[in-house]
């Protein structure tokens, strides 16, 4: 049996490894400088917004500091992610940044899960 593996879930794959490698010294921002990590990166398959999932340690305070680090070089991140990819347009992105992981992981399962039958709706 094969596993076929859509592109959106390669280009996913891509945009973690080279986020993490600026994450890892490309980033001179010091708000990044702290202990963030990528736990996961979806793509939507028409490759045109990605979300990138972060655990940041730290307090409310430093978490925020990510956040407005990651702002401030977003236009940096889709230059990077688009010449390394070779990809002809960015993908929008979407930072989930979260205290232990435990957020993202809940999200993205609740987007995973199939739809379930209404209950009782009529």
């Amino acid at each position: 049996m094969t596993n076929v593996r859509h592109r959106h879930e390669r280009v996913a794959e891509e945009i973690r490894h080279e986020f993490e490698a600026m994450l890892a010294g490309e980033l001179k921002d010091p708000r990044l400088s702290g202990p963030v990590s990528v736990t996961e990166v979806t793509v939507t398959p028409d490759l045109k917004h990605a979300r990138i999932f972060l655990v940041a340690f730290g307090t409310e305070e430093e978490r925020r500091g990510v956040r407005d680090g990651l702002a401030a070089a977003m236009g940096f991140i889709r230059h990077e992610l688009t010449q390394r990819l070779d990809l002809r347009r960015a993908p929008e992105l979407h930072f989930v940044v979260d205290s232990d992981g435990v957020e993202g992981g809940r999200l993205n399962e609740l987007l995973r899960r199939p739809p379930t039958a209404g209950s009782d709706a009529s």
